[in-house]
């Protein structure tokens, strides 16, 4: 399998992303409710353990929508695509010692784990999108953190309106394509 021809699978099984960001975005706008009606801390606490029904959640709601939720074998992007997301375990220990030296650096420094961890999903889902949305949240987390880290739940309210915006980019960047699947396994 070719590469152009395995990232077209990745965007056409995940629909350009659109089922994990649209989850994504919901759990950081649910986190960010309850840092503003109850308290950082908590809404901390509760993305951290969202976080770990991200990729269940997708899966359950491709299978649901009557989708393959997974690439083929000969994918070589299989891999690559679950190395880059458990690269994100380790980074959580550096966003645990920001946030012990600083509750508020909490979403910024999540924002900035995340955002670099979108990177390469660039070349996996061959998607430049990836690249705004990796920018887009480093830098914000940067400058809120450094700058502005009273404004931390607003950058969690900000966070979860740029990945449903960036759900609806992926989905029409793969629907775009109109790329039909072999068979309901995606082989």
């Amino acid at each position: 399998m070719e590469v152009a021809e395995a990232q077209r699978e990745v965007r056409s099984v995940y629909l350009g992303s659109f089922v994990g960001h649209l989850v994504i975005g919901l759990l950081w706008l649910a986190s960010a409710a309850v840092s503003t009606w109850l308290s950082l801390k908590v809404g901390a606490i509760s993305l951290v353990i969202a976080g770990f029904f991200i990729y269940p959640l997708t899966q359950l709601i491709l299978h649901l929508s009557g989708r393959p939720a997974s690439l083929s074998r000969e994918n070589p992007l299989r891999e690559l695509s679950i190395e880059v997301a458990f690269m994100i375990g380790p980074l959580f220990l550096l966003v645990g010692a920001a946030t012990l030296h600083k509750a508020a650096w909490f979403y910024p420094s999540m924002m900035i784990v995340i955002g670099a961890h979108y990177l390469p999903f660039s070349f996996v889902y061959g998607m430049r999108q990836f690249i705004g949305l990796s920018v887009i949240l480093m830098f914000t987390g940067i400058l809120v953190g450094m700058y502005a880290p009273s404004l931390s739940t607003a950058a969690a309210w900000f966070a979860g309106v740029v990945f449903l915006g960036f759900a609806f980019v992926g989905l029409a960047v793969s629907r775009k394509e109109c790329v039909p699947l072999s068979s309901p396994t995606g082989a």
